[in-house]
């Protein structure tokens, strides 16, 4: 009687767990689908025909394709200009910011060094404040970075939240490991470019994508910086296509003859373009990305 008990009990609490598991395997395929649907709808629209985007709100599979808003902001030669510029943006002010702040973050770490305490504070003081808009233009302009690359790059090279980050995951590599590299006659830069960096990979990843998608998304810094039109980034060139589109007045010899197609489907197709090749990069640094922000959290 008490192994048949046993037997019916242990019975019962399998199907409360496959129960469980269902829910929670159910309620995250709902949370997929809320974060998943926007996306394929913004998708499926910028492909679609006027009519459809017209008489239909959502649209998860367009009727009948078309490449209108494709062809519409693909007409001019300028927007692969500006993808040139973003892309060199993107590339050149992450290796700067990831050079930069790895140095600073590996010297923050080491407990010995002097002055750390005041520095760290000033890093996170600089996450509460800023000097504002209009003192860091000044700023740029003193420096004569004005319709310059460099002023898109500059200004924000070390991001403070990006370096507590890198800080806390040089902070977890064992102190050994240093020490028998300086019994062998290795100095700091050595450690850092030789040991700390190669065992930091999953952080270097995070961070790096981090400050990738910063600069592919830099809109404001070059409205304020960047005064010739012929510099501007994708993003900002995407804006004024919107804005032509939308008969707001604008430079229509820019933007290709001929009328356009309907705002609604340019906005979406604007979206695609802008988004796609952040989508393209991130799986290649997949596997480190939740290491490297984990990691990078457990300490203070």
């Amino acid at each position: 009687m008490t192994t048949l008990t046993k037997g019916v009990e242990t019975i019962a609490h399998s199907l409360k767990n496959r129960l469980f598991d269902i829910l929670i395997y159910g309620f995250l395929l709902m949370f997929a689908l809320i974060c998943v649907l926007p996306f394929i709808h913004v998708i499926a629209a910028s492909f679609a025909t006027v009519e459809e985007v017209v008489s239909k709100k959502f649209i998860l599979i367009p009727t009948t394709f078309s490449l209108d808003a494709y062809r519409y902001i693909f007409s001019t030669d300028i927007i692969y200009k500006s993808l040139l510029v973003s892309v060199f943006v993107t590339v050149v002010g992450t290796a700067v910011s990831m050079f930069l702040s790895s140095l600073m973050a590996y010297g923050l770490s080491r407990r010995d060094l002097i002055g750390r305490q005041p520095l760290m504070f000033l890093v996170v003081f600089t996450m509460l404040f800023s000097g504002g808009m209009i003192p860091t233009f000044l700023v740029v302009k003193s420096l004569g970075l004005l319709d310059s690359y460099w002023a898109l790059i500059l200004p924000t090279a070390i991001n403070a939240f990006n370096l507590i980050i890198l800080k806390n995951f040089f902070q977890n590599i064992p102190e050994s490991l240093e020490e028998s590299a300086k019994i062998d006659g290795c100095n700091d830069l050595g450690i850092f470019f030789k040991i700390v960096l190669p065992l930091s990979l999953p952080a270097i990843a995070t961070i790096s994508l981090f400050y990738a998608v910063t600069y592919w998304n830099t809109y404001m810094t070059a409205i304020l910086y960047l005064n010739d039109s012929a510099k501007w980034p994708i993003q900002v060139l995407l804006r004024q296509i919107v804005i032509v589109s939308s008969g707001v007045q604008g430079d229509m010899s820019e933007m290709g003859s001929g009328s356009p197609p309907p705002e609604q489907t340019i906005k979406m197709a604007v979206i695609v373009v802008a988004t796609i090749p952040v989508l393209l990069v991130y799986p290649f640094i997949q596997k480190h990305f939740a290491k490297g922000a984990l990691l990078g959290s457990v300490k203070g």
